[in-house]
């Protein structure tokens, strides 16, 4: 059954859930950083799915990747060995430093696992005495009930009480008020983002995250990640904490670690890596050879050559964007970058969808993160039309 764009939106209206603000735009088709809608229109994509796209969109050595595997084998339950599991866990840990990892569906549920491992670290060595879980003011952790409830943004928190107990917000960069919420005695994680990407692209300071580190290291209070938008080399490194200097107890990670397909991982440091015994967690889905397959396929491709290259076009995009009209600061690392403008961002994301440039947004400030490895012409183009649409 074929459907023409109306047709679809129509459709889309009557049958799925209205938890979307869609754009209006239905697309059929891609090829690395460009999409193209029925009309065949081309439009170059600085959003990559929000993050997920590593290296755009059909990609031939990730095709080559999943078809094979589900040639040969789609899925089988948690039960079974699978090479590609193995194999993925193999050089998650040789290239992050942590010890073992735990295969899930989405960073929503690789941050539930972070949670769990917590408590249950806790649970093992204090008792009860130790259930509370410091997170960020402004932070942004997922949509289940939990990793709402360790959301620390009080928009998300209407309508869907009551919530998990046990989470303490804090202001980011603020030492002192970690501080005061680590001396009630009652806490057993600390989970952040180095970047708060849906909390408009907010870095966090270096030298606060190693302070964090360290007051966290000598309470036994286990420093967790979350780098499910700012892993797999989207910030110019693997995972932003390398760029940090520390060494997190866990990490979680999702969107473009499998360039495309629903994956999740929560990797585990030498503190916490025997805390999930037989039982304790699981997933049906999580670590689906195919999924795993395509994440190899991404995170092989993910070498010291990309990474130069992500800071070269972000060098490049800061140096085109700084000072030009329209633009009030920037702000991110890498090829996640904030703009904040002086304009309205919504007004200016449809501007430039017009002008067949996709664009995100993130609180105030348009949010740029392209494909990895996007052609610099492709990029130049884009960057072009959106200045003209910054300064309007």
């Amino acid at each position: 059954m074929h459907m023409n764009a109306d047709q679809l939106k129509d459709y889309d209206q009557t049958y799925i859930a209205g938890t979307y603000a869609r754009q209006d735009v239905a697309f059929v088709s891609g090829k690395g950083a460009e999409l193209f809608d029925e009309t065949g229109r081309r439009y170059i994509d600085l959003g990559s799915g929000i993050g997920v796209n590593t290296f755009g969109v059909a990609d031939c050595d990730w095709i080559e990747a999943v078809t094979t595997q589900a040639n040969k084998l789609t899925h089988v339950s948690n039960y079974y060995y699978t090479q590609p599991q193995v194999e993925l866990a193999r050089m998650l840990c040789k290239r992050t430093g942590m010890k073992k990892a735990f295969f899930s569906n989405s960073g929503a549920e690789a941050n539930e696992c972070a949670i769990k491992t917590a408590r249950k670290y806790a649970s093992d060595k204090y008792g009860q005495a130790r259930p509370n879980i410091i997170t960020l003011q402004n932070s942004f952790h997922g949509r289940t009930i939990s990793t709402l409830s360790a959301t620390g943004q009080e928009a998300y928190h209407k309508n869907f009480g009551p919530f998990t107990t046990g989470f303490l917000y804090v202001p980011a960069n603020n030492l002192i008020a970690m501080e005061s919420a680590l001396s009630r005695g009652d806490v057993c994680a600390i989970f952040i983002e180095l970047i708060q990407g849906e909390g408009g692209v907010c870095v966090l300071d270096k030298e606060y995250v190693q302070a964090v580190a360290r007051t966290a290291k000598s309470l036994d209070v286990l420093l967790m990640i979350d780098e499910v938008q700012t892993g797999n080399g989207r910030t110019g490194a693997l995972y932003s904490y390398m760029q940090y200097d520390v060494m997190p107890d866990v990490v979680t990670t999702a969107k473009g670690i499998a360039g495309g397909l629903p994956f999740g991982a929560t990797l585990l440091g030498q503190k916490v890596k025997d805390v999930l015994d037989a039982g304790a967690h699981g997933s049906t889905f999580g670590g689906n050879p195919v999924c795993a397959a395509a994440a190899l396929s991404t995170l092989s491709r993910i070498d010291d050559a990309l990474l130069a290259d992500v800071r070269a076009k972000s060098e490049y995009i800061r140096n085109e964007l700084y000072g030009a009209p329209g633009v009030l600061y920037l702000s991110g690392m890498g090829l996640m970058i904030g703009i904040e403008c002086g304009a309205d961002c919504r007004d200016i994301q449809k501007r430039c969808l017009e002008r067949g440039v996709l664009v995100l947004t993130a609180k105030t400030k348009v949010r740029l993160l392209p494909p990895l490895n996007i052609p610099f012409p492709v990029l130049e183009e884009a960057i072009t039309i959106l200045k003209e649409e910054l300064a309007k």
